[in-house]
């Protein structure tokens, strides 16, 4: 038989579509399994953040009555009209390794933005411009830090057989050990002490009790600090909150920093607790016994902070902010 695609509807559908990935994953050990009520949270029209500003569709590929592929289409409203597009964006793209099941699940998604006038294909994205975007190209030594993605090393393939192109520059991720007294941590410390002693530039950790306040912080430098970065895709500020709002119980305020400048924040440095250590321990909460696992890891400190954004406003960038929050950012880790 060939490939059928059908919509995901009912609840057992959709189930199935956000369960299929421990097929593609299960022999996999860096692979993090997403919690799945969070998932179930992300594509109920409902719950979801995407929904207040755009519309989607969840389809299954299926074969012998097995399902051997998922993908998500939908349209950004609020995103095309500010970037004047008509993006059709894809994402919980899941696929055997198999460029027929991968060409049928593109097709779908291509006549779901054909039908609403849209005019090009655009992601991986999971209805989240930071959540798994892209495909894993190198770096498989290690599980991905939270809000990173992880995808077989075949679906570029798939992907570029399809005939997709690259949209933006590579993402590149480092990693430094902040208890490393090298050279440069040493150079670095002295310039920022110079910076503390002049006293023009403030850091602070989060007010997590001012919550609304704090957002409007970040949004009104998010777009500003990045707006040079090629395609950058500006935040919308719905979508901002719902990004913190995940974070925000097992946030340390203390290390999500702001740089003000006469009261005027001019620079953003968020660390967050890697919560992969965790999870990908937890079988993503899948049945009733996965809590088990929970209620054993669940005090596990994770060694490792992510950091997704580096924020200074243009006018700070040759000023030394950076470097300052950079510093105060590995102290307060230490």
């Amino acid at each position: 038989m060939g490939i059928e695609i059908i919509p995901a509807l009912s609840s057992r559908q959709q189930h199935r579509f956000l369960t299929f990935p421990w097929k593609v994953y299960q022999q996999d050990p860096l692979w993090v399994p997403p919690i799945l009520s969070d998932r179930r949270k992300t594509i109920d029209p409902a719950q979801g953040a995407f929904f207040k500003r755009g519309e989607a569709a969840f389809f299954l590929a299926m074969r012998d009555g097995e399902i051997v592929g998922t993908i998500c289409a939908g349209e950004d409203h609020a995103t095309n009209h500010q970037r004047g597009r008509a993006d059709c964006l894809f994402g919980f793209f899941e696929c055997l390794d198999d460029a027929e099941i991968a060409a049928a699940l593109f097709d779908r998604a291509k006549k779901w933005g054909r039908q609403r006038g849209l005019k090009r294909l655009f992601g991986p994205f999971n209805l989240d411009y930071e959540d798994g975007y892209g495909l894993l190209v190198e770096g498989r030594d290690r599980p991905p830090v939270v809000l990173c993605g992880h995808t077989p090393l075949y679906y570029q393939d798939l992907v570029e057989g399809y005939g997709f192109t690259k949209a933006r520059g590579d993402n590149l991720a480092f990693e430094i050990r902040v208890d490393d007294d090298t050279v440069e941590r040493q150079r670095l410390r002295r310039l920022a002490d110079r910076m503390r002693k002049r006293n023009w530039v403030k850091v602070r950790g989060a007010n997590l009790e001012d919550f609304e306040a704090e957002i409007d912080r970040v949004y009104g430098i998010i777009n500003r600090a990045l707006q040079h970065l090629p395609d950058h895709i500006g935040w919308q500020r719905e979508a901002l909150e719902a990004t913190f709002a995940a974070f925000r119980r097992v946030a340390d305020p203390e290390l999500i920093l702001f740089a003000e400048v006469e009261g005027e924040t001019v620079g953003w440095f968020p660390g967050v607790p890697n919560l992969n250590e965790v999870a990908i321990h937890l079988n993503g909460l899948r049945y009733p016994w996965d809590f088990l696992r929970y209620l054993r890891w669940r005090l596990h400190r994770p060694e490792c902070i992510a950091v997704k954004s580096v924020l200074v406003l243009p006018e700070y960038w040759q000023t030394g902010v950076a470097l300052l929050m950079f510093d105060e950012m590995a102290k307060r880790a230490i």
